[in-house]
C-alpha cells in the first residue's frame, strides 16, 4: 500500500509541475530522479544532491521523456566493464592472428606433401647440429681423458697437480656437460617441430575441406 501511495504521489507531482509551469518546463525541462533500485522517487526542476549519481530522466511540457541519464557506475562496475572490454579486445586480436596464420599457411603450401617436405628439411638441420655437437663431445672427451691421466699420475707420485692441467680438466668437463644439455634441448626441439607440423597439417586440411593423409613424422635421432 505504501508503494502504491508513493507512486500516485510522484505521478501527481509530475502532473502538477507540468501543468503549473508549462513554460518553465519547456525551457528547463522537468527532471524525475530514481533511487538505487531504479525506481522513480521524485520530480522537479533539479535533481537533489543525494540522487545526483542515480539515473534520471528529463520530460518536456507534454510529459514526454526527451533525455535520460544512466546511474553512475560504481568502482566495481567500472573495473568489470574495463575487464570485459580488454577481454573482447584480446579475443579479437587472437581471431585476427589466427586469420593471419591461416592466410600464411595457404600461401606457403599447395598440398600436404609440401608440408611434410618442409618438416623433413627443418628437422634435418637440427640433426646436423646434433651431429656436430656429438663430434665436439668426442674431441673434448679425449682431451678430458688426457688431463685426467696427468692428474692421476701426479696424485700417484704424490706430486701437486699442475694448475693448468686441473683447469683443462675442469673446463672440458663443463664444456661436455654444456654440449650434452644442448643435444638434449635439440632433441626436444625435434619433438616440438613434429607437433608443430602435425597441427599445421591438420589445419591445412581443415581449411582445404578435405581429410588428412598419414603424417610423415620424422623420427628423433638415436641417442649416442
Amino acid at each position: 500500500m505504501r508503494n502504491f501511495h508513493s507512486t500516485v504521489f510522484i505521478a501527481a507531482a509530475c502532473a502538477f509541475a507540468l501543468t503549473a509551469g508549462p513554460l518553465q518546463a519547456q525551457q528547463k525541462g522537468l527532471v524525475c530522479w530514481k533511487d538505487k533500485a531504479g525506481k522513480t522517487v521524485g520530480c522537479g526542476d533539479k535533481v537533489p544532491p543525494e540522487y545526483q549519481d542515480n539515473a534520471n530522466s528529463t520530460l518536456n511540457n507534454r510529459g514526454v521523456t526527451v533525455n535520460q541519464s544512466e546511474a553512475s557506475m560504481t568502482p566495481e562496475q567500472r573495473a568489470a566493464q574495463k575487464a570485459d572490454s580488454e577481454k573482447k579486445k584480446s579475443e579479437e586480436q587472437k581471431r585476427e592472428e589466427e586469420k593471419r596464420k591461416d592466410r600464411a599457411l595457404l600461401d606457403s603450401f599447395t598440398n600436404e606433401k609440401e608440408i611434410d617436405l618442409k618438416r623433413a628439411r627443418d628437422i634435418q638441420q637440427i640433426e646436423v647440429n646434433i651431429s656436430a655437437q656429438q663430434s665436439n663431445i668426442k674431441s673434448m672427451t679425449d682431451r678430458q681423458s688426457e688431463a685426467k691421466a696427468k692428474i692421476d699420475e701426479a696424485k700417484k707420485e704424490n706430486k701437486p697437480v699442475p694448475p693448468t692441467v686441473q683447469q683443462e680438466y675442469d673446463k672440458k668437463t663443463a664444456d661436455i656437460a654444456k654440449a650434452q644439455e644442448h643435444i638434449t634441448q635439440k632433441r626436444r626441439e625435434i619433438a616440438d617441430k613434429n607437433q608443430e607440423y602435425d597441427a599445421m597439417k591438420k589445419r591445412f586440411v581443415e581449411l582445404k575441406g578435405g581429410s588428412t593423409a598419414p603424417t610423415a613424422t620424422a623420427p628423433a635421432p638415436a641417442k649416442k
